[in-house]
């Protein structure tokens, strides 16, 4: 080899690394492992759950690499990612979830805040120190028959609840550290996207996830787009969320024993930036089941569909404390949403027997927000919750309807708030007592 040569290699190594993500980086000098060498048959016809599990048990037992999805659909049940192990779908990869629930195993899960047995996803990784799930393929969760079976059994039973009709998770990660999802799609979840329980220090950055909402011919229940259940630290940058329900829901515990609950720790230090959201029930939900969500910041963000901004479920069966929220420099548009929904939320509640308890938000403001949207909704609470410190500031909107559904709230400070050309003031019947 040339003197000088090596050098010259060396540098352009160091360039490469540097203008590559981490995670891309980290694929191309990785061992690859196609799913094809494995017998994986694209068509989406065969089932290939056996032989994707087989390209990720050979590549964690050969100390790690890259398991690869093709350009193709490859129809498949649960998979089950191992140490070491990323996986990444090609351009033009599609990961197509089975029709049938048997493909998808029923072990004991972590799901609407606590654990009892329920089918698995269609990609999971629990307990890991690292996981990668990388690429521009995507994720096809085969919704239709599942939705279909569950507005079914809800016009049998309109009081049927969210788990009465199994369906799959597209994504499960449970107990994970040092998380990265990265560029892939999600479409169409028999039941939620992107479930992240118990985690800590994850990345999920130009993810797009779309599920039909209320103007489609059949909707998809439950379909939230991210949950964050009782994790930390977790950084969503630069995705693109629509569903028909919450795009981005930080979860914990429910019930009047939640705040006793050591596997359902603070939801807390949570940065939402730089994302669109278009349909759902809120760009950020704290809710369904939640205890201690804190320190959560959303900024730079577009609402371009008919999302909420804020969505606060109080329940009054569970112990809830919001604190520290922080949305600033938001565009809205389409004429569809609400600002806020911070109201009771008592659906299939209960108290087992105790008091109801006490609740708290407290420290809530919402800045730099302008556009055109539908209301700014409402904020309030039960009668067993307290809602204090909340500012809205330098908020200039055009609405279609101007009122603001306004309950029992402390010091509630509003600085510079425009409604369609006009300074926003409080009815005096709702105005705060100085």
């Amino acid at each position: 080899m040339p003197c000088g040569f090596r050098p010259f290699t060396a540098a352009l190594i160091v360039l490469i690394a540097a203008a590559m993500p981490p995670s891309a980086f980290a694929a191309a000098a990785a061992k690859h492992y196609s799913i094809a060498e494995f017998g994986a048959e694209a068509g989406g016809v065969t089932l290939n759950t056996a032989a994707i599990q087989k390209a990720i048990d050979t590549a964690s037992a050969a100390g790690g690499g890259v398991v690869e999805i093709p350009t193709g659909v490859f129809r498949s049940g649960s998979i089950f990612l191992k140490s070491g192990v990323e996986l990444y779908l090609a351009e033009g990869a599609v990961l197509l979830g089975s029709k049938q629930i048997e493909d998808y195993p029923k072990r004991e899960t972590r799901i609407e805040g606590h654990f009892e047995p329920w089918r698995m996803a269609l990609v999971n990784a629990q307990g890991m120190d690292r996981v990668r799930i990388t690429g521009k393929g995507k994720l096809d969760g085969s919704g239709p028959v599942y939705w279909e079976a569950f507005w079914q059994r809800r016009r049998e039973n309109p009081k049927c609840t969210n788990l009465e009709v199994e369906r799959p998770r597209l994504m499960f990660i449970d107990r994970c550290r040092d998380v990265r999802i990265e560029g892939i799609s999600l479409q169409d979840s028999g039941f939620w996207n992107l479930h992240i329980y118990n985690c800590r220090d994850v990345v999920v950055e130009g993810v797009r996830i779309t599920v039909p909402s209320v103007t489609a011919a059949l909707r998809g229940p439950s379909t939230d787009g991210m949950d964050i259940d009782s994790s930390q630290n977790v950084t969503i940058r630069k995705c693109y969320i629509s569903c028909n329900d919450d795009n981005v829901a930080l979860k914990g515990s429910k019930g009047p024993f939640a705040a006793n609950d050591k596997d359902s720790p603070p939801v807390e230090n949570i940065l939402i930036e730089d994302c669109e959201f278009g349909d759902g029930n809120g760009m950020i939900t704290c809710g369904s089941e939640a205890t201690t969500v804190r320190n959560v910041t959303a900024r730079n963000n577009v609402i371009s569909g008919r999302a909420t901004l804020l969505t606060l479920k109080l329940r009054p069966d569970t112990p809830q404390h919001y604190e520290n929220i922080l949305i600033e420099n938001i565009k809205v548009s389409g004429g569809g949403g609400r600002i806020m929904n911070v109201a009771p939320w008592s659906q299939f509640f209960d108290l087992k027997g105790q008091p109801p308890p006490m609740s708290t938000v407290n420290g809530v403001t919402i800045r730099n927000v302008s556009g055109q949207f539908r209301t700014l909704g409402a904020l309030g609470g039960h009668e067993k919750s307290t809602i204090s410190n909340i500012t809205l500031e330098n908020i200039d909107l055009t609405l279609a309807d101007d009122r603001l559904a306004l309950g029992k709230v402390e010091n509630l400070v509003l600085k510079n708030v425009k409604v369609n050309g006009k300074d926003f003031v409080l009815p005096a019947a709702a105005a705060p007592k100085p």
